[in-house]
């Protein structure tokens, strides 16, 4: 059995303990050193001057959209093929989500459809950096300015990509990531950060996650309560160690998947466009993809699907406009993940591309 993802500690269960017993032993669980430590430390990973911990990648986004102003009455530009929590952040910022169609090599938002659905009410683009691929800030920075929009990036998936070799997350107002336990960067538990160069923007939204406090008992704005624990932010001081050459591995185990599938029509891979790409998945497009599934799973190998459903399609924004997105329609009907990790084993990659090759053979058979 070749499993989608392997999550137990491996061999930084060691200092994952003592990250654990160092917190326990002191007795500080909230907003205390192990936070303070771990936000200086991502912040520079970044290359952000600010990282803010909080609760989760869905209140790192909302946080973000808050602090810099945006609310009720206010449209936010996404995608709508991502984690449905990309388009409930602007919900919770009190926002309206509007979706753009993505383009159909990157897989991330269209720039073109982007300036057909700005409006007067618009007032921010959240583009997401999808699969680890980084979308294409160098069209959306000047698109933003030129109308007078603010930018949030959701970086959920993209630590420490690169666009164009800058830092995603570095081309607007800051940008959201998430430390859920499948991510690049995964804590045993829900986390995440919100990253800025703006001090006022990270002045904002640490008031904000803790209940809008500016200081204790004294709450100038309704806040949130979400702020990153002290267990957590240890344990991804350890894991952040890590990250850079947990990153390299995925590029290498991602590079041996294009060039074993290079030459199979059996199914199409998004081409690599830009190198700061950092592989959270390794997703394929196949015209049946129950078959593919069911194939791999036969030969016991696990795939997802990231996503089923395109977000405006989802019932929860069915009181909204219905955008019509027909790439991501498309890409919805066709994408499948295989299974790429850190500790993979290089073998696994050659038996999961071996299976997938031999799916065209089975498919002629049918």
């Amino acid at each position: 059995m070749i499993p989608f993802l392997h999550l137990t500690p491996g061999e930084d269960r060691p200092a994952i303990d003592q990250a654990i017993r160092r917190v326990l032993d002191r007795g500080w669980f909230i907003l205390g050193p192990e936070l303070e430590g771990f936000e200086a430390e991502f912040a520079q990973a970044t290359a952000s001057r600010h990282a803010v911990g909080v609760g989760n990648g869905t209140d790192a986004l909302a946080i973000a959209l808050r602090a810099i102003g945006v609310g009720t009455g206010d449209e936010v530009i996404t995608s709508p093929l991502s984690a449905a929590y990309t388009a409930m952040a602007i919900v919770m910022a009190g926002a309206r989500p509007v979706f753009a169609d993505i383009d159909p090599i990157r897989l991330t938002l269209d720039p073109q459809a982007v300036a057909a659905a700005i409006t007067a009410r618009t007032a921010a683009l959240m583009p997401v950096h999808l699969y680890g691929q980084p979308a294409d800030m160098a069209a959306f920075a000047p698109l933003a300015e030129r109308h007078g929009l603010a930018i949030v990036e959701d970086c959920c998936q993209a630590h420490l990509a690169t666009c164009a070799g800058r830092p995603v997350g570095s081309f607007g107002a800051g940008g959201g990531y998430s430390f859920y336990p499948t991510k690049n960067l995964g804590a045993l538990g829900d986390a995440g950060a919100l990253t800025t160069n703006d001090e006022q923007v990270a002045r904002r939204a640490r008031q904000l996650r803790n209940g809008g406090q500016s200081e204790r008992y004294r709450h100038d704005e309704t806040g949130v309560n979400s702020r990153l624990d002290e267990i957590q932010a240890a344990i991804l001081r350890e894991r952040l160690k890590g990250l850079e050459h947990a990153t390299s591995r995925r590029r290498a185990l991602a590079a041996r998947y294009r060039a074993l599938l290079a030459e199979t029509d059996a199914v199409a891979m998004p081409p690599l466009v830009d190198e700061g790409h950092v592989y959270h998945l390794f997703p394929v497009l196949a015209e049946d993809r129950q078959a593919l599934q069911q194939h791999l799973r036969e030969r016991g190998i696990e795939t997802l699907v990231h996503y089923p459903i395109p977000i405006p399609r989802q019932a929860a924004f069915q009181t909204m406009d219905v955008a019509q997105c027909p790439v991501a329609d498309r890409i919805c009907s066709q994408v499948v993940s295989l299974p790429l990790y850190p500790t993979l084993d290089s073998a696994a990659v050659e038996t999961v591309a071996q299976a997938v090759l031999s799916y065209k053979t089975a498919r002629l058979r049918r």
